[in-house]
């Protein structure tokens, strides 16, 4: 429980800080509202289903993150600017960073889930169901992604943060496979060691 209320109160320090003078108001709103709607769900289903907090972990993990993503933009991150200008990269990368993310960390919540609710009887099919689940999520964040900046016009370029790259759309969906498959087969052991402890 107390390293619960640790990671509650960085959740807020990183929130709050990502408030301070954003690059842009309106796209700080739209890419941390994933993290405040996730921590509401969270927050409202806890006594029902309290996760490990190995899990948790990572929610905050993808959550900063996000705030990080929000507060300058994804396209215009600091560190990745000068990684773009030392590596001679075409674009700023960051969003990759959070597109990894996107399949990582869905990839811990379904699988714990699964797991601890015994959803999956074939285990034969465990893993591709995970990953499948996590691209499909992935998918769908893109859906929203296209639809915010079609309604939006302007303001949501920078929430889309194409950055003129024509696959944009492609790589953040491989990107996320990447993240939900590093997660399977290299965190899959420290999870169960979680879970189990828990139980």
């Amino acid at each position: 429980m107390k390293q619960l209320t640790i990671f509650i109160c960085l959740f807020f320090i990183g929130l709050i800080t990502s408030a301070i003078y954003p690059n842009e108001y309106f796209t700080w709103f739209l890419e941390v509202i994933p993290a405040l709607i996730g921590f509401l769900v969270l927050a409202l289903t806890y006594k029902k289903f309290a996760f490990t907090n190995f899990t948790y972990f990572f929610i905050l993990l993808h959550c900063i993150i996000l705030f990080i993503g929000g507060h300058y933009t994804y396209a215009e991150v600091p560190l990745f600017d000068w990684i773009q200008e030392v590596f001679h990269q075409s674009r700023n990368n960051y969003d990759k960073i959070g597109h990894f993310a996107q399949g990582f960390i869905p990839a811990i919540i379904i699988r714990e889930l699964f797991i601890r609710k015994n959803v999956i009887a074939n285990k034969s099919f465990f893993n591709f169901i995970v990953v499948a689940v996590c691209l499909a999520i992935s998918a769908a964040y893109e859906w929203i992604e296209w639809g915010v900046s079609i309604c939006t016009g302007d303001g949501g370029d920078a929430f889309l943060g194409t950055q003129g790259y024509v696959w944009d759309t492609q790589s953040d969906m491989l990107f996320a496979t990447f993240g939900s498959i590093s997660m399977v087969i290299f965190f899959s052991k420290s999870h169960d060691k979680s879970i189990r402890n828990l139980s």
